[in-house]
């Protein structure tokens, strides 16, 4: 609501990555869950949401992904020190990828259900460090998904409070399956959280 591309005000963004049901050629599948199913029912919702959909058979490409921020940041209004990164199931693992080898680019990330592998927070650690401190971490996981291990998650949030990145949070539902992203996306905290993180020049190198 009051999105005006040439007024000159920048917006807050929200990428979001969907899971592997929604992957293929029907675009409205990635609103079947997350943030482009509750922006409809919030008033005043306060994010652009960017919701790319995967091609059937294959993963979240991260090179894909970064071409995609680029162009979404030069043809609208999004305040590049706002934007946020977030998915489920296989868009967690996508968050996760992401996230960790770009930090830089994002004020904070969320990934639910999702995991990665220890060697891509040991090259952020290296590589991004400064940016990836910076940056805000919040996981969520299921205890009793099936699908997902919770131990993905927690070896993530894991591996990195190791590397001494403290800004790194889980939580964890102890009744949910596989389903954790809708009592994540449907929380009004979760927005409120996001906004409270914003990055800076300070923090991009």
């Amino acid at each position: 609501k009051g999105y005006e591309e040439k007024s000159g005000e920048k917006w807050p963004m929200i990428l979001f990555l969907h899971g592997a049901g929604e992957r293929g050629t029907d675009i409205w599948k990635v609103a079947v869950h997350g943030p482009p199913k509750h922006a409809t029912n919030m008033t005043d919702f306060p994010f652009i949401v960017v919701s790319p959909q995967c091609p059937e058979n294959q993963i979240w490409s991260t090179d894909t992904l970064s071409k995609l921020l680029d162009d979404v940041t030069k043809r609208y209004a999004v305040d590049t020190n706002r934007v946020y990164l977030t998915g489920l199931s296989m868009g967690g693992y996508g968050t996760w990828n992401l996230g960790l080898e770009q930090p830089e680019r994002f004020a904070a990330m969320a990934p639910i259900c999702g995991g990665g592998q220890y060697i891509t927070v040991l090259l952020a650690t290296r590589n991004n460090a400064e940016a990836l401190k910076s940056m805000g971490i919040w996981a969520f996981h299921g205890a009793k998904d099936t699908v997902v291990p919770l131990s993905e998650s927690e070896r993530m949030v894991d591996a990195l409070k190791r590397m001494g990145i403290s800004n790194v949070k889980l939580t964890v539902y102890p009744e949910a399956d596989h389903n954790s992203w809708t009592e994540t996306y449907k929380n009004p905290e979760f927005y409120k959280w996001l906004l409270e993180h914003k990055r800076n020049a300070a923090t991009t190198k």
